[in-house]
C-alpha cells in the first residue's frame, strides 16, 4: 500500500472514529453540512428532542425538534453568518469573540414531539477544513430547565407579592425610582395611582381572613387585566392597598385609566354586606401626574397620590380623584 493510499485509509478510519464519538457523547449534539443538512445526530438528542436521527439525516429540517414552527438554529445562524438576528431569536446571547468563533445562546424550546418546554443553553462552534474553508458546525444542547426555573423562583420572591402575584412593595418602589429618572431625562411625564378597597376591615370581620385574601387576589387580577399598557407596573402598595406605575402618562390619562380599573372591580359584584358605600366591593382611587424635575422626589408624587385617594374616600368612596389644587405640581 502506497503512503497516499495508506493516508486516505488512515483519515477515513479517524473519521468514522470521530463519527462514532458524538453518537455516543452523552450532550445531546447534531451537525450541519454546509448546506446545512444533518449529517450527524447523535443518540442524546434523539433522547432530548424525541425525533429519532433517520427523520432529519440528510435534511434541513432540524428545527423541528425543538419549535412548532420554522426558524434558524443557532448552527444556522453561524453557517449563514446572520448574528444580527440573535437578539430575535433567543433570550440570551454571546457573540463570538477572538478566542471563540463559536455562539453561545439561551433559549425556551417548545420540544414538539415530546410535548414539554425546555430552556436549552446552546453551543455552536465552526469546523474548518486545512485551507480555512467552513465544512461543517457542530451545536451541542444543554437542559437547563431546573436551573432557569429556579432562577424564575427567586426572582419572584424578590419582585412579587406572595398573596396576590402582582410586583411587591419594594420592586413597585424601584420601579417607580427608575421610572422617574426616565422620565426626567425624557421630559415626559409619569402618574401614579393609588387605590384602596373600601371598608376592607369590615369585609374581613364579616367573612373572614381568607374570603379577604380571595377578595384581594380578585381584585389584584382585575385591576391587572384593566392595565393594558406592557410599560405599566401593578403592585401592591401594602394591606388593602393597590398602585400602578404610569410611564409617559399626563393626568387625563391616568384619570381614564383608574375609572376603567374602579368600573371593573366594581362590575365584580362580590358581596360586602358591611359596607356603607355599596353592596359590593369599591375601590376609591388617587390619582397625581407630573413631569419629574430634579428638585422634585418620586416621593411627592407618592404623598400627592396619597392625598387624592384621601380626597376620593372622604368624599363618599368608590370614586377618582386628583390632588387639592394647593399639592399641583408639574
Amino acid at each position: 500500500m502506497d503512503t497516499t493510499s495508506s493516508d486516505r485509509t488512515f483519515w477515513k478510519s479517524s473519521q468514522n472514529f470521530a463519527v462514532r464519538l458524538m453518537q455516543h457523547l452523552v450532550t445531546p449534539t447534531f451537525v450541519l453540512d454546509p448546506d446545512r443538512r444533518v449529517i450527524i445526530w447523535n443518540r442524546a438528542c434523539e433522547r432530548l428532542t424525541g425525533v429519532p436521527a433517520s427523520e432529519v439525516l440528510g435534511s434541513a429540517d432540524h428545527w423541528r425538534g425543538f419549535y412548532d414552527q420554522p426558524r434558524l438554529c443557532l448552527a444556522d445562524i453561524l453557517m449563514l453568518e446572520r448574528t444580527d438576528e440573535l437578539y430575535q431569536l433567543y433570550a440570551a446571547h454571546a457573540l463570538p469573540s477572538p478566542e471563540n468563533q463559536g455562539l453561545r445562546a439561551e433559549n425556551w424550546c417548545v420540544m414538539p414531539r415530546l410535548g414539554n418546554r425546555l430552556y436549552l443553553a446552546i453551543d455552536a462552534g465552526p469546523i474548518y477544513d486545512d485551507d480555512g474553508t467552513l465544512i461543517a458546525v457542530v451545536e451541542t444542547l444543554r437542559d437547563m430547565t431546573e436551573q432557569k426555573l429556579a432562577e424564575i423562583a427567586l426572582q419572584d420572591l424578590a419582585t412579587k407579592d406572595g398573596l396576590t402575584g402582582i410586583a411587591n412593595r419594594r420592586f413597585l418602589d424601584e420601579s417607580l425610582r427608575q421610572e422617574w429618572l426616565r422620565a426626567q431625562r425624557n421630559a415626559q411625564p409619569l402618574s401614579f395611582l393609588l387605590a384602596d378597597v373600601d371598608h376592607f376591615k369590615r369585609f374581613n370581620d364579616t367573612y373572614g381572613h381568607q374570603r379577604g385574601d380571595e377578595c384581594l387576589r380578585a381584585v389584584a387580577g382585575m385591576v391587572s387585566a384593566k392595565v393594558f399598557r406592557p410599560a405599566d407596573l401593578v403592585g401592591r402598595y401594602g394591606g388593602e392597598e393597590f398602585a400602578i406605575v404610569m410611564p409617559g402618562t399626563d393626568l387625563d390619562g391616568a384619570i381614564s385609566v383608574a375609572e376603567r380599573v374602579r368600573e371593573a372591580v366594581e362590575a365584580m359584584d362580590i358581596q360586602h354586606r358591611a359596607s356603607d358605600t355599596a353592596s359590593h366591593i369599591t375601590l376609591s382611587i388617587g390619582v397625581a401626574s407630573v413631569v419629574p424635575t430634579s428638585a422634585v422626589k418620586p416621593d411627592v408624587l407618592v404623598a400627592a397620590a396619597d392625598a387624592a385617594l384621601y380626597r376620593a374616600k372622604h368624599g363618599g368612596r368608590n370614586r377618582v380623584a386628583q390632588p387639592p389644587e394647593n399639592l399641583a405640581f408639574a
